[in-house]
This record gives C-alpha cells, structure tokens and sequence, in this order.
C-alpha cells in the first residue's frame, strides 16, 4: 500500500512539473532588414515573452558570425512577462546576408534560432536602395509606420531612416503626433548628402481603446511647416489585451474562440447586389469568451453579431453583408478585425473575397 501511495506521489509530482513550465514565445523568428547602407550598423530586437508558468531564463545567446553582437534580457523573466533578444549586425561586407541567432533558455532542450537577412549597399549618393520612399529632396526607407500585435503597457519603438540628398542642412521633424507617439530625430540635423534616423516611440497606455487605431503624421523640415498629402505617413497600430495579471485558475481555464470560417467568398455579384453570409463563433473554452471589438475596414462591408459574451460551449452568428455598388472604391482584400480575452487568439482577421459580375 504505501508502494502505491509512493508511486502515486511521484507521477503526481511528475505531472505537475510537466505542466509548469517556463515558455518562450517569440514576436517572430525571421525578419527581412531589406537594403542598408555599408559600414551602418543594424539593430534588430526580437521580442518574447513568457507565456508559460514558471520563470523564463536565458542562459547564453550564439551569433552565425563575427559581425554580430549579441545583447539579451539576463535577468529572469517571469511568467507573463517580456524580454528582449538584440542583435547588432555590423555590415562591413557589401552584399547579400542571412545571419543566425541561437538563443539558449531553460523553455527548450534545444537552442531556438532567430534569423534575419537583408542586402548591404554602398549608395551614399542618392540612397535609392536604402532610402526608397522620397519626400521630395528626403528619403525614408518607408511610407508608413505600423505597430503590429502590441500589448497594453508596451512601449515599443519604431526605426524610420531618413536620408538628405538636397543641397542644404535639413532637420527632419514629425508634426501633428497624436497624444500616444513621440519622436527623436538623431541627429538633430541632416547635412548635405548624410543620413539619420527618427526613433518613434508608441506609449500604450495613451491609445483610446483595444484593436485598430489610425492616425497621420507629416514629415517637415521644421515645427509649423506645412503640411499636405505630399508629407503625409499613415500611422497604424494593433492594440491587444494584456494578460500578464491573469491568475494561475485563469490561465489554466481559458476561453477559446473557434470560428466556422476566417475567410469568406462572394462571387460574381451584380453591380448593386448586398449579399450575406454567417460565420459561427463558438466558446470551445472554460471561461466565458467575450469579443471586446469588432473593426470593418471596408465601405463594402456590414457586420452584425448577435452576443458579444459567450459561456464555454455557446456559440453564436456573426452575419457578414457585402455591398456590391461599393467595390469599385475599395483597395485591396476587404477585412473583419475581431478582439478577444483568448490569449492564444487575441486578435482574428476575417478576410472578404468579393467580385462583381462583369
């Protein structure tokens, strides 16, 4: 008897320490650098965070190469809370690259490998490669600054490189900045044929509410300049709940949305047809499930979704309309946004397939 008793506690024990684990969950694991320019050093952060249940520990950092420096959070991370991996890549060989970094944590018997790749560049003289999004005389290597899948409390940042290919000084200025982003110019001033950057800065906790949040900014040679479509950049953010508070009885019992469909078809429409379609949502969790936001970017299309909260188990309908006679306005795939308290799926794109009968 007291065989197995004893044999019981150790399979219980073992159990228990199966389920609470340390797990690293990482942003992304490749990222595309594009063009850079010769012998300017890149920063690529990777962030992660625990999403298991036991503190997080990351013991080393390898890099494929010489030319990278390595920096990561050394401290333990707890459960449900954020770390960062950077890598600093040198680009003295003109070129193109892929790199490796190896990250070695108590999440996993093996290292787990984050890569990058891109193309090194020496163009100085109109940075065409580096910089391919003019401004007139200035240069930025993008048209848009988008904050993707960020969590409340976050305070990530956002590297815009600028490049001066006038013949005069310039000092690069974001205007019109909403209440939740700041910017830094570095330098302060642009020589002539030099470049720099502006570091953006998201504060999480000025956004007005979870889900998609648009805004413009306009990129000017000085405070009160003016401003038009020409020096207009679209800023986007995707705001997610935060989950590091969650409870051990929360996380163990979570709710999980299950949709029918995440994309659907309409097909041959007439020019002034409205055409509906359902998707179900289902609570296949523990807890009750509750959509939080729902976001239409689209003039084509109309959302109705009968409950918001459903209890595990329940399941209701989510009718989709499309509107014929504005598809001809409309760029691109048209989409549904749907914000959740799953943690696995916090945020869900529904997709719109649409065409009209010719």
């Amino acid at each position: 008897m007291k065989r197995l008793f004893l044999l019981t506690y150790i399979l219980s024990a073992a159990a228990l320490w199966v389920q609470a684990q340390p797990k690293i969950t990482f942003d992304t694991l490749e990222k595309d650098l594009g063009y850079i320019l010769w012998r300017n050093p890149a920063t690529v952060t990777y962030s992660f965070t625990n999403t298991g249940d036991k503190p997080l520990v990351i013991s080393n950092v390898t890099t494929s190469c010489g030319c990278i420096e390595a920096k990561w959070t050394e401290d333990p991370v707890p459960a449900g809370g954020k770390g960062e991996v950077t890598a600093v890549f040198d680009a003295e060989a003109i070129g193109h690259f892929y790199k490796e970094v190896g990250v070695y944590c108590n999440a996993a018997p093996a290292p787990i490998y984050l890569q990058f790749n891109g193309e090194v560049t020496a163009d100085p003289k109109n940075f065409t490669f580096t910089h391919p999004v003019g401004f007139g005389a200035i240069r930025l290597n993008q048209d848009e600054i988008n904050f993707d899948a960020v969590n409340k409390g976050d305070k990530p940042t956002i590297e815009l490189m600028v490049a001066n290919t006038s013949n005069k000084g310039y000092s690069p200025v974001l205007m019109h900045l909403p209440p939740y982003l700041s910017a830094e110019a570095i330098p302060e001033k642009l020589g002539r044929g030099k470049a720099g950057k502006i570091i953006v800065t998201l504060d999480t906790e000025k956004l007005p509410k979870l889900g998609i949040t648009r805004a413009s900014v306009y990129l000017s040679r000085f405070p009160g300049d003016k401003v038009g479509s020409e020096n207009e950049i679209p800023v986007s953010v995707s705001l997610l709940p935060d989950f590091s508070n969650l409870t051990e009885q929360q996380k163990n019992n979570p709710p999980v949305v299950s949709l029918s469909a995440h994309q659907l078809e309409f097909v041959a429409l007439k020019p002034t047809q409205k055409k509906s379609q359902n998707i179900v949502i289902t609570n296949t969790g523990r807890s009750d499930l509750q959509i939080q936001d729902m976001q239409v970017f689209s003039i084509a299309l109309a959302v109705k979704l009968k409950k918001h909260t459903l209890k595990p188990g329940e399941s209701t309908k989510l009718k989709v309309t499309v509107l014929a006679e504005n598809l001809p306005r409309v760029k691109g795939t048209p989409r549904i946004l749907m914000i959740t308290n799953d943690p696995q799926h916090p945020m869900i794109n529904i997709r719109v397939k649409a065409s009209v009968k010719q």
